[in-house]
């Protein structure tokens, strides 16, 4: 006889089904949840933990940086600060599983859009900033400084970071400003510790200002400008606090209110773009530009950085070629050092070198001030007037004939160079401040371009002197003609022949020793500055500085009056700026062209 299947007890249907229950509910922890790797996040930056299923079991969240734990089935979470941390996953005091996350700084240009035209930024506010600021306060004085700073967006937040005192800026990420197409304006960006608290912060500082701050139900707040002008949007997101401000409108016409300005019309800017574009963003951002890649190895690091690659306009390729620009700013102490290299699509200036300048070659000696232009002529004229047969140069031209001007014919009568120097005259800048009880620059300015053709050049000449109304003398001296006259008070001569068009204005040059002053240039700021080729300028108040306290003896003005007046106006200058001196090169090289530059403080 065949056996029967033997029947179930009576309790295993119910002991089946309570292990059943228990697999799914809310409360079961025999299901570890996966926490995945090891692995680098960006402080900010919000990271998924455990199911999105409403209905998986919940666990308790610890995230290792004192905030409060979460229990759910899933979560998003932040850091707010680089570190090393602990996630675990727990039920009760059981831990289930747990993974360590390093957290590093949210590098700035991550947080600006991959189609930024232009970025201006300091990639880390602790060891640079402090100096910015200092660096800056001294060059403009600490009044003009701070009130500047205050105004500029997102600024006085991160002044006041650096008291010492509790604050929600991250000093270790960074700050910047962009611009970006779509928007009319600029945006500044902050890295912050904690963005509630920081879009807080901002707002009261927005309305310490005047300005009118609405804030809105997501955290976004509308700021209406206590000028007037267009309003602006502060926002956060992923630990970046932005400021988008709308370019200024245009001043009011007669009959126009500022409130009517205010208000918002069509063709106003749209701040809420910055903000659609600022949270889709999923990538990089700017920080991988191919073209930012490729400068960053042509410039020396620095404490602050300046990246620009703007449209071209289309059919302005051939008279624009320049693909974008990367500069650093490095500030040490009482020196700030520009490195910079402008990129091209073709070699400037033809690849051509423009001619040395004459001028510099045999100048008196000690200027306080000097610039250089060596152009080739062509590429002079594409600069002005843009390549041949360009609409921009066509219509230069034609406005220049209405002028009655042959603006073709005297661009060919010019060689490429141009110089200008500038001497300090101590004697006659004290005989006219003890006389008149007012100091007022006295000294000389030379201007000298070279030429290859005379007749268009004396034809501008003498039109423009003719169209100004100003009494002048003129008189020919061989092949030289030379033009005399008085502007403000002071002498002015302008002398024309085959070779070169010389202009002196002021006191006359005399007893100073003579040279290449081109030579000694080069010499102090190295390279091939103020040489053939090169764009290059020079402002040397040390200089002032030295001639005004070199005064010995000034005809007609007693040793004591000279003493007490050199201490006074050294003491003026002094209180204006402590500036000794700048220095900006620009030239030609492979692949674009290289700039550079220097601005020096006095010692304190």
């Amino acid at each position: 006889m065949a056996s029967r299947p033997r029947a179930l007890p009576s309790c295993l249907p119910l002991l089946l089904l309570t292990v059943a229950v228990g697999l799914v509910a809310p409360g079961c922890r025999s299901v570890r949840p996966d926490l995945g790797p090891e692995r680098t996040l960006e402080a900010g930056v919000p990271e998924s933990f455990g199911s999105q299923n409403e209905k998986a079991p919940s666990v308790t969240w610890d995230f290792g940086d004192g905030t409060p734990p979460r229990t759910a089935p899933g979560v998003r979470h932040a850091w707010a600060t680089e570190g090393r941390y602990t996630v675990r996953a727990l039920d009760g005091e059981k831990e289930l599983a747990r993974v360590v996350l390093t957290v590093v700084p949210r590098p700035v240009l991550r947080a600006v859009p991959e189609d930024a035209q232009t970025v201006l930024w300091v990639p880390r506010l602790r060891g640079n900033v402090e100096g910015l600021v200092d660096f800056y306060a001294r060059a403009i004085g600490s009044g003009n400084a701070r009130r500047s700073l205050e105004e500029a967006p997102l600024v006085p937040l991160l002044l006041r970071s650096l008291s010492g005192g509790p604050t929600v800026v991250d000093p270790e990420e960074g700050f910047g400003f962009f611009l970006m197409p779509g928007f009319d304006g600029v945006v500044a960006l902050l890295g912050v510790t904690d963005m509630r608290a920081a879009l807080e912060a901002v707002s009261r500082e927005l309305r310490s200002a005047g300005h009118r701050v609405l804030p809105r139900e997501d955290g976004s707040a509308r700021v209406e400008p206590v000028d007037g002008g267009h309003a602006m949007l502060l926002f956060a997101d992923r630990g970046y606090v932005y400021l988008a401000v709308p370019d200024s409108p245009d001043a009011p016409e007669p009959g126009e209110t500022v409130k009517a300005l205010a208000v918002e019309s069509p063709g106003s800017p749209d701040v809420n773009v910055v903000r659609r574009r600022v949270e889709a963003l999923s990538g990089p951002g700017v920080s991988e530009n191919a073209l930012l890649g490729e400068l960053r190895g042509k410039v020396r690091d620095g404490s602050v950085f300046l990246f620009s690659a703007p449209p071209v306009p289309e059919g302005e390729q051939d008279d624009m070629p320049v693909r974008g620009f990367f500069g650093a700013l490095a500030v040490q102490a009482d020196q700030a050092e520009l490195d910079g290299f402008l990129s091209s699509s073709r070699p400037l200036l033809g690849a051509t070198r423009g001619p040395a300048s004459a001028l510099l070659g045999r100048a008196a000696a000690g200027p306080v001030a000097a610039a250089q232009l060596s152009v080739p002529p062509e590429e002079l004229a594409r600069l002005v007037f843009g390549s041949p047969g360009s609409p921009r140069r066509q219509r230069t031209l034609e406005r220049w004939r209405t002028q009655g001007l042959d603006a073709e014919a005297l661009l060919k009568a010019l060689r490429g160079d141009v110089a200008m120097l500038v001497y300090f005259d101590a004697a006659a800048f004290f005989q006219g401040f003890i006389r008149d009880q007012r100091p007022a620059p006295k000294g000389t300015v030379v201007m000298e371009a070279g030429l290859t053709s005379l007749p268009p050049v004396l034809q501008l000449v003498q039109k423009q002197l003719q169209d100004n109304g100003l009494v002048f003398q003129k008189e020919t001296q061989g092949d030289t003609t030379r033009f005399r006259t008085r502007l403000l008070e002071q002498p002015v001569s302008l002398s024309l022949s085959p070779e070169r068009a010389t202009l002196e204005a002021g006191e006359v040059l005399a007893g100073r020793e003579r040279g290449d002053v081109g030579a000694t240039l080069r010499t102090r700021f190295g390279g091939e500055a103020f040489g053939p080729g090169h764009l290059s300028l020079m402002v040397d108040l040390g200089r002032l500085r030295a001639d005004l306290a070199g005064a010995r003896s000034v005809p007609g003005v007693g040793q004591g009056q000279l003493l007490a007046s050199q201490v006074f106006v050294g003491a003026l200058l002094e209180r204006l700026t402590p500036l000794e001196y700048g220095f900006l090169d620009f030239a030609p090289t492979e692949g674009g062209g290289r700039l550079r530059g220097r601005v020096v403080l006095r010692e304190r």
